[in-house]
């Protein structure tokens, strides 16, 4: 059994069997999944953010293998996620506590709690008002920028999200600068590896590259996203990369067919 709690909750829960006290836990339920639970609560007048991971079943597991997908088999992904992050000096979740118990994969219990990042607004709503109001040059350009050296950073931490989308961006103040406060959520499919495989760093840049196309990007956002990206002359990159940058494109305009057939998405005039 393994138990972290910062200290507001080792007051709040002293003496007591936390995984009895965030079985308790009541708040607004954003997500309840077979095996998880995410909600967000509130203690002493802040914000957090709890989810829950009862254990997914061995048929549940057995199925992810035989799709050749990783299953999530608990909070641990995410807590060290965010240690991997934060430890690469990029933005993204504070844990607040974690706990995991039982060696059984399939009916393991464990938590993890972060702090809710309140006031903020995900880049997918923030693109949506930009349609409609678009930004300064001055603040997109510093918002694609950060974002760009947010994703390097992350992907040179042999950091994968897996789940990499423009929604899953806060950003804190929309009434930034030169240098927006933003964090990456949603971690726990995340994976991390002494060095970074091919296969996850194309999805991870096509997911990206899709959920923006309707900011929409310019083929100068593009070309700047990977010149700044890979840290390198464009010209070099485009030649000795071309075939991921080619399956980049290619994989991104494959997701967003997939995503105007089933709806997700619908196309407008919008400039």
């Amino acid at each position: 059994m393994t138990v972290y709690l910062r200290e507001e909750f080792q007051q709040l829960w002293q003496g007591k069997d936390p995984f009895q006290m965030v079985e308790s836990i009541e708040g607004e339920v954003y997500r309840e999944l077979d095996g998880r639970r995410t909600l967000r609560f509130e203690l002493n007048g802040k914000g957090y953010f709890l989810k829950l991971h009862r254990g997914v079943g061995w048929g549940e597991i057995f199925k992810n293998l035989m799709q050749a997908r990783l299953p999530i088999l608990g909070a641990a992904h995410e807590r060290d996620a965010i240690a991997a992050l934060t430890s690469a000096g990029v933005g993204t979740m504070t844990m607040a506590a974690f706990g995991q118990r039982g060696h059984n994969p399939a009916k393991q219990l464990s938590f993890i709690i972060t702090d809710a990042i309140e006031p903020s607004v995900s880049l997918e709503d923030l693109a949506i008002e930009w349609r409609k109001a678009p930004p300064s040059l001055t603040q997109k350009r510093a918002l694609f920028d950060t974002v760009c050296r947010m994703t390097r950073d992350m992907h040179a931490a042999g950091v994968n999200h897996r789940d990499f989308y423009i929604c899953h961006f806060l950003l804190r103040d929309r009434e930034f600068t030169d240098a927006p406060d933003l964090a990456i959520i949603d971690l726990h499919r995340a994976l991390i590896h002494s060095q970074l495989p091919y296969r996850w760093r194309l999805k991870d840049l096509a997911s990206l590259y899709y959920s923006a196309f309707d900011v929409p990007l310019t083929l100068r956002d593009r070309l700047r996203f990977i010149r700044d990206y890979s840290g390198r002359p464009l010209r070099e990159e485009l030649k000795d990369q071309k075939t991921l940058w080619d399956q980049v494109e290619r994989k991104a305009q494959s997701l967003y067919a997939k995503a105007l057939r089933k709806g997700i998405v619908v196309q407008d005039d919008a400039p």
